[in-house]
């Protein structure tokens, strides 16, 4: 049993909840709107401010789509209320960011700076040189721009030099061990 499916989306005040007839569902808030496809055996219905998905049978199919359409579902609803955000530092000796009108502009150790033009809905802050932070309404699309920034330069665990996440731990390995040469 999908203990997620069950639980009911409240629905903040100005957030506006559309289904049509082939399952999409279409939230609008004040910081946007965004759609979804979900499954088309279930139905989710609206009544007094909470939104409800339920599904048709308890087959296997069903209760996995029964859970994440409803996390979908409140993952656009939050994300038109609150928004969401990833933030990223960069550490190492020379990394460092700027953001030059919708491209964000990264020296990363390489011969070029790295530059990467903003998607539609998702938009990068570099309060300083070392943070970067990405901002949108779209849960999916902010992790996948972070992901792909991360990409540029992941965590070794030598040095500890990379791009990581806020507050992620990356676990160090101990580097050779001191053996004199031709012995």
């Amino acid at each position: 049993m999908s203990r997620i499916g069950l639980k009911p989306v409240d629905l903040p005040a100005g957030v506006e909840v559309q289904v049509s007839d082939k399952n999409v569902v279409t939230v609008k808030g004040p910081k946007g709107e965004l759609q979804e496809q979900i499954g088309s055996t279930l139905t989710v219905e609206q009544k007094d401010g909470v939104l409800t998905v339920s599904r048709p049978s308890d087959s296997r199919s069903d209760r996995e789509q029964h859970g994440l359409a409803r996390a979908l579902i409140h993952n656009m609803v939050v994300g038109v209320t609150d928004g969401y955000e990833k933030k990223l530092e960069l550490l190492g000796v020379g990394y460092k960011a700027e953001k030059k009108g919708n491209t964000l502009v990264m020296s990363l150790g390489y011969s070029h700076p790295v530059e990467m033009v903003d998607p539609d809905g998702i938009e990068t802050e570099v309060p300083e040189q070392t943070k970067i932070v990405v901002k949108g309404i779209s849960k999916e699309k902010v992790g996948n721009y972070a992901a792909n920034i991360r990409k540029w330069r992941q965590p070794e665990p030598y040095k500890g030099k990379g791009i990581r996440y806020a507050g992620e731990y990356v676990r160090r390995k101990e580097g050779k061990a001191g053996v004199k040469g031709g012995e």
